[in-house]
């Protein structure tokens, strides 16, 4: 039996999603509790020439909700990339999880060989559905919330392993 594109994209996605949702909520209470600006975690980086946690949510969503819409034949909703607070970004992520959880299995499944064309600055990368999903989607996806989980972590919020996966046990 073939492997079922849905359960190898949507879930996986909604969970890293979900979890990120609740380790911003942790930072907004840390920066609470701690008495710090908010803003200096939203816009905290690991290095001056990477992109800040900001950024880091932002692209995690859009190549979340891109990578489902575009292998359920569905053109993405673009988002205006203006979040800087805490709250701001927990919506983005709300506004993205009930996206991909609209999404069907029977819109999805079967796309394991459709052609999906990427534009990535000055040329366009074209995959099929299953690397698509494999080699770019869920490696960007972790990536992006790792940094995030990362740039937390540094910053002194107290996040571990179980924040970062989540309720598995």
């Amino acid at each position: 039996m073939p492997n079922s594109m849905y359960v190898a994209s949507v879930p996986p996605i909604i969970r890293s999603l979900t979890n990120l949702r609740a380790i911003l909520e942790k930072a907004a209470a840390h920066a609470e509790a701690k008495k710090i600006d908010p803003s200096v975690l939203v816009n905290a980086r690991l290095y001056p020439d990477m992109f800040p946690l900001s950024r880091q949510v932002q692209i995690a969503t859009d190549v979340a909700k891109g990578a489902v819409l575009r292998l359920a034949g569905v053109e993405p909703p673009k988002y205006e990339d203006n979040e800087s607070t805490f709250p701001e970004l927990v919506a983005r992520l709300d506004k993205t999880i009930a996206l991909l959880e609209a999404c069907k299995p029977e819109q999805i499944d079967g796309s394991e060989d459709k052609t999906i064309a990427l534009p990535m600055h000055d040329k366009t990368v074209t995959f099929t559905g299953l690397s698509y999903l494999h080699d770019f989607v869920l490696p960007n996806v972790y990536f992006h919330v790792t940094t995030v989980y990362a740039i937390l972590r540094h910053n002194g919020v107290e996040i571990g392993k179980h924040d970062f996966l989540g309720n598995i046990y």
